[in-house]
């Protein structure tokens, strides 16, 4: 009897090559809803993660809109674009080693996410200093989006929901549909809402450092996680 090498298990069309990332997935989404929950209660009403939502808040403050700012939402806009930028780079250099390319997005998310911890921890609070974190946390998600597509895992975006909350309507059962995935949708739904929960929680009664802390715990165990993934997986 001939056993199956690590590489054609690798290969194997039959395994779900999506499942060793999808938990992965699931902490980014709760990462999101930590970290919006910290720029828009903390940081101006503004979103680090939710690009459409800043879209509107953009056109909120042209408009006049009071408690909304024009410079953060394009800080926002801009830095989400440069990160996403800084994955689709990473992602072209490394190819198709999906393992390697989550690792290594990992990691720079993390440096990215503690120098905001640095900042917020080091700084006196001031409207540069808010800034300066709505750019690294908007570079971090960029590159989490970034990473995210690169995956191309079915319902895992880990930043946006809309598309997931149609499917859940649109492909049940009362409109005709097989209700695919369910139980991955529901599950990102509730990521993101309890990082959300969380992450307003320890604003409005710890501060930010809280928030950036317990996303940086989180982070910490992802980036441990996808190095493991990666040491196991064929090249």
């Amino acid at each position: 009897m001939v056993t199956p090498s690590p590489t054609a298990d690798a290969l194997d069309p039959g395994k779900d090559r999506d499942a060793p990332y999808m938990p992965l997935l699931f902490v980014l989404t709760i990462v999101t809803g930590l970290v919006d929950a910290a720029s828009y209660l903390a940081l101006g009403h503004v979103f680090v993660a939710n690009m459409t939502g800043n879209v509107v808040f953009l056109g909120f403050a042209v408009a006049g809109a009071p408690d909304f700012s024009i410079p953060a939402s394009l800080l926002a806009i801009a830095g989400f674009l440069v990160g996403a930028l800084i994955g689709g780079r990473l992602a072209s250099g490394i190819g198709d080693n999906r393992s390697r390319f989550v690792a290594t997005a990992m990691l720079v998310k993390l440096a990215l996410v503690a120098t905001a911890f640095v900042v917020v921890i080091a700084t006196v609070d001031s409207a540069e200093v808010r800034y300066a974190l709505i750019v690294l946390l908007s570079l971090a998600m960029g590159l989490q989006n970034a990473a995210a597509r690169h995956l191309a895992v079915p319902d895992l975006t880990t930043t946006v929901l809309t598309l997931t909350l149609t499917g859940l309507a649109a492909d049940s059962k009362p409109a005709g549909g097989s209700n695919p995935r369910v139980s991955r949708r529901l599950l990102a739904t509730g990521a993101m809402f309890l990082g959300a929960g969380v992450g307003a929680f320890l604003v409005l009664r710890v501060g930010v450092g809280a928030v950036l802390l317990l996303t940086l715990t989180l982070l910490g165990l992802n980036a441990i996680a996808a190095s493991r993934l990666w040491s196991r997986t064929p090249a």
